[in-house]
């Protein structure tokens, strides 16, 4: 099987209302994984939460198994719940963030998530989305209560139903699949699809190169009044042509 490479670009950018930027991302080639946190804006100290999360599934270490990854990465995310909720219950605060974590091993790939940051998956000029929101309003979706279209501008949009560090025990969500030539994995928080839509990223992601994709649409989010932090990772794949060489060289 023709081996995988993975690139990957990272946008982060505070937005047009915020004075501070709570959202955090990580990227490792080395550890083949990548999160975005996206603290809780309206809880106390959502820059410090989403620090909490990152910094704990960067240091999970490397294992060369998917499955093993997932557990070190539910793991990790175990000892940010606690460590957030210690620090909440001492300071009297509620406090907490989303994760959405991408792990790649040649031509699998899991992501684990927790709240509404999301993972999509382009492949073929469409647009996936490989993650339920842990929020009220897809849980009105699922009961037929509301649509898609009702739910973009719902009073609740914003209402999480589960988040690392508000409570025990975390419940952690995850995928796994398989990848093709020319995939583009998208890690983001909600400051950027939610303002701009999934049709719009899609015609975007599908008609440019990730990095000039990424620029317009944190641009068109800020046309639009950027309400809330926009953090978005791309990962792009493509087969590795392999040359193999005999004693006169490059085989014609």
């Amino acid at each position: 099987m023709i081996p995988i490479r993975a690139e990957w670009q990272a946008v982060t950018d505070v937005g047009a209302v915020r004075k501070l930027n709570e959202d955090r991302y990580f990227a490792s080639d080395e550890l083949g994984t990548w999160i975005v946190a996206d603290g809780m804006g309206g809880l106390e100290r959502g820059d410090w939460a989403s620090t909490q999360v990152v910094e704990a599934v960067a240091g999970i270490g490397y294992d060369p198994s998917v499955a093993a990854m997932v557990e070190r990465t539910r793991a990790a995310l175990e000892m940010a719940n606690e460590r957030i909720l210690a620090e909440a219950e001492q300071a009297g605060k509620q406090m907490g963030s989303t994760a959405v974590v991408l792990i790649i091993r040649e031509r699998a790939f899991a992501v684990a998530w927790v709240g509404d940051s999301r993972a999509y998956l382009l492949r073929g000029n469409r647009l996936y989305r490989l993650t339920r929101d842990h929020s009220q309003v897809q849980e009105l979706i699922d009961h037929g209560v509301i649509d898609e279209t009702a739910a973009a501008t719902h009073p609740l949009r914003n209402v999480l139903t589960r988040a690392v560090g508000v409570a025990r025990p975390l419940v952690m969500d995850s995928i796994t699949d398989t990848l093709q030539d020319e995939d583009l994995l998208l890690l983001c928080s909600d400051g950027l699809y939610g303002v701009i839509g999934e049709q719009e990223m899609e015609a975007t992601l599908a008609s440019q190169p990730f990095e000039r994709a990424a620029r317009i649409m944190v641009e068109r989010c800020h046309e639009l009044g950027a309400p809330d932090n926009i953090t978005l990772i791309g990962v792009s794949t493509c087969e590795v042509t392999l040359v193999h060489y005999g004693a006169a060289g490059p085989e014609a």
